[in-house]
Parts: C-alpha cells; structure tokens; sequence
C-alpha cells in the first residue's frame, strides 16, 4: 500500500478493458467502510457504466477524454437525505437542513472517494479526480436526479491505464506539516520551500506553454481566475442553497 500511495499519478489515458462486477464490488466495498461522521454515511455514491449515461456527463466535465475512455465513473456525494428519510420514520426530528451539514457530508464524502481510488490502485487500475464537478453541480444534478439533500462533491474516472505519465512534483514535509502549532512563513522560507518545484524541467515547460513568468502567474492568470472563481462560487451557493442546505 506505500509503494501504491507515494507513486500515485492521475491518470487520463484509458483502456478499452472493462471492470469486473469483482472488482467493483471492492473499489465500492472500501468506500463503504471508510471513516465518517458518527457512522452516518453522509453520502452517496453513484455509479456510472452505461455509455448513453457517460455521454450525458462528458460535457460536465469539459469533454475531458479521462470521462470519455474510462469504463467506470463513480460520483462521489453529500447525502442527508437518506439519513433525513429515516429520521422521520424513527419519530426524531432531523435538523440537517444546513450549512454545517453540507460541509461535513462533503468531507465524509471525499474521504469515501479516496477509499475508492487506493482501492482501485490496489487492483492495478488508474484514478483521475475530476474538479470541474464543482464547476457544473447543478446540471450534474439534473442527469443523475439527485433529490433535494443531495449535492455532487467529486468525481473519479476509474480503468486501466493506457499511458505512465510523468510522477509529479509535491512540497517537501516543512510546507504543509506544523507542530504544535501553525508556523507561518518568512519570504525566505517560502522561496525555499518552492524552490526545487518551480525549478523543475515540468514547471519550466508549463510557464513556457502558459507565456507567464511563473508558476503562480500559471494559477492566479490561467487556471484559476478571478472571475472563474467568483461565477462558480456564486453557482455552488445557489445550489447548496437550493438543495437545502441553508436553514438559517
């Protein structure tokens, strides 16, 4: 499992070969059992195979080819409203009509996914998390009917691979680890802690390819912009909203 977590890479290509129902059973079997909040299960996970279903995602997901090839998609979501239904059948009154439950249905729910994907690596099959999930909630919703209480969080392309892409660059320990407490960084601590990854031969074909000066340009001027960044939030409220997580 060591080797399968620190030689992770997504992968986009696919192959044509298809999962078995085995194998699914356990890429499903170690979601399911993965931690939670109170063993509630704050989730659903929905499982796509059927190609007329995969046509309907694929522009949600900006005709990525990973949604194309892959022969599983499995969407990861916030779910209270199982947990609602039975609520009411039980005589108790459930009060999760709000943000703080969206919040930690979500993370019940990426939790769940990540299960998933070891799992499926564990099987010799490649992962791809797919962001643009949150940037076409609404209509995600709409093909895959999900009812009020219900709210796409991620998504995972799942088959074997057909390409070994490039192992990318992470942070070293001293960027994201704090003991004890947060120790906030000094300028010179930050140009360190990047130092290796902005110098890499990858990072230096990426600004080339984006025409910035930098890596962060790469982010803050290409990828995620300020205008792309206000539209989509403005889209996930109105969602979260209109699913019913905003009982004030």
């Amino acid at each position: 499992m060591k080797d399968i977590i620190l030689n992770h890479r997504s992968i986009r290509k696919y192959k044509t070969d298809k999962i078995s129902e085995e194998t699914l059973k356990l890429i499903l079997d170690a979601g399911i059992r993965a931690s939670n909040t109170g063993n509630m299960q704050a989730y659903s996970i929905i499982v796509t195979q059927d190609e007329a279903m995969k046509n309907q995602l694929l522009p949600l997901h900006f005709n990525q080819e990973a949604v194309k090839q892959a022969p599983l998609i499995l969407t990861f979501c916030a779910d209270l409203n199982r947990f609602t239904k039975w609520c009411k059948l039980r005589k108790a009154k459930p009060v999760y009509d709000n943000f703080l439950w969206f919040y930690t249905a979500s993370i019940d729910a990426v939790i769940t996914a990540q299960n998933c994907a070891l799992a499926a690596e564990a099987e010799g099959l490649g992962i791809c998390y797919m962001g643009t999930t949150n940037y076409t909630t609404e209509k995600i919703i709409d093909v895959l009917k999900l009812p009020k209480g219900v709210i796409p969080v991620t998504t995972l392309t799942v088959g074997y691979p057909d390409e070994t892409p490039y192992l990318t660059d992470r942070l070293p320990q001293e960027a994201v680890v704090h003991y004890e407490t947060y120790n906030d960084f000094s300028d010179d601590a930050i140009n360190e802690i990047y130092n290796e990854f902005e110098n890499s031969e990858f990072v230096k074909q990426l600004i080339e390819e984006n025409q910035t000066e930098n890596l962060a340009q790469v982010f803050t001027q290409k990828r995620y912009v300020k205008e792309n960044n206000i539209a989509f939030s403005k889209s996930l409220l109105k969602v979260v909203k209109k699913q019913g997580f905003w009982n004030q």
